[in-house]
């Protein structure tokens, strides 16, 4: 025989009783008077914050780049830049989806600095030398920036892409394919940006610490020549005896972009002289990709795409 239930009998609320429970005690955790529960009206929903006034895209950006130029990408965050620009960080997600996001728009900024007057009636050398010297002012003025674009997969952008178009661009009516002009501006970038990486470490150590190359090589000098005495390292020793400081960066920068647009200025020559002789613009580069290819092992095919 079973026994009679003991106790208070169970209340059943219906979903409406529970959702008004709910809300009053959510209320009360906020320390605001619970809302009627008689009339079964939701409480009043707290408008969202607007965005702040004047704010933009832009001088969010703006905020950003100082920040890493003064002390790296890696001090860049959203709440950072909040902090600078007097916000509450979540509103800067009304303007940007996060850092990710943010970073791109802080590389195609910058490379979209001082306007783009290349000298179009000038030669194609001198119309490459600009496009490479303006990609060098880029990683002079924001070291951070190199190890962003230094990558197969950069950022896409419009200016950005600009400075892709600017060297190929450059190289336009010389009897190139479009895949050889795209191959030239890939080794200008090349040579500029394995520059630069010794540029934007010096730059960097010289913020992290406050030493700079001098200083390190005046450290180091007394332990090369002990090294140089010994007679192993002739071509070493005779620099020092003509030149005890190495020339600086930059004007390495500047000797290496001269011997490789001598290099190129060759190639171009060579082209216009199998142009004339055949008539068929572009073999020649097809032809190289497929010997360059080759040594790669991919077929000729694969090497122009």
């Amino acid at each position: 025989m079973d026994a009679p239930p003991r106790g208070r009998r169970p209340r059943y609320c219906s979903r409406s009783c529970q959702a008004r429970a709910y809300r009053a005690r959510a209320a009360v955790r906020k320390g605001s008077p619970p809302h009627s529960a008689g009339n079964g009206e939701l409480p009043p929903r707290t408008p969202p914050a607007r965005p702040p006034e004047g704010m933009s895209v832009r001088q969010i950006v703006r905020a950003a780049v100082e920040i890493a130029d003064r002390e790296g990408l890696d001090a860049v965050s959203m709440r950072r830049i909040a902090t600078q620009l007097g916000l509450a960080t979540m509103s800067l997600y009304r303007f940007v989806s996060g850092k990710d996001a943010l970073i791109e728009l802080m590389v195609d900024a910058v490379h979209g600095e001082n306007g783009d007057d290349a000298p179009v009636d000038a030669g194609w050398r001198t119309r490459l030398e600009f496009a490479a010297r303006r990609e060098w002012g880029i990683y002079s003025r924001h070291p951070w920036v190199l190890r962003i674009v230094a990558t197969p997969q950069p950022p896409v952008g419009p200016n950005v892409l600009a400075g892709v178009e600017r060297p190929m661009r450059a190289m336009d009516g010389l009897g190139l394919d479009a895949v050889t002009m795209h191959w030239v501006a890939i080794a200008v970038g090349a040579q500029v940006q394995g520059a630069a990486l010794l540029l934007v470490n010096e730059l960097e150590t010289k913020r992290r610490t406050g030493r700079t190359t001098q200083q390190w090589r005046s450290d180091k000098s007394p332990a090369i020549r002990e090294l140089l005495d010994s007679g192993r390292f002739p071509m070493l020793t005779r620099l020092f005896e003509e030149q005890e400081d190495v020339a600086d960066i930059n004007a390495w920068f500047e000797f290496s972009l001269e011997r490789l647009l001598d290099g190129l200025e060759v190639f171009v020559d060579g082209r216009a002289g199998v142009g004339k002789r055949s008539g068929v613009a572009g073999r020649a580069g097809v032809e190289g990709r497929a010997r360059v290819a080759g040594r790669a092992g991919v077929t000729g095919a694969e090497a122009t795409c």
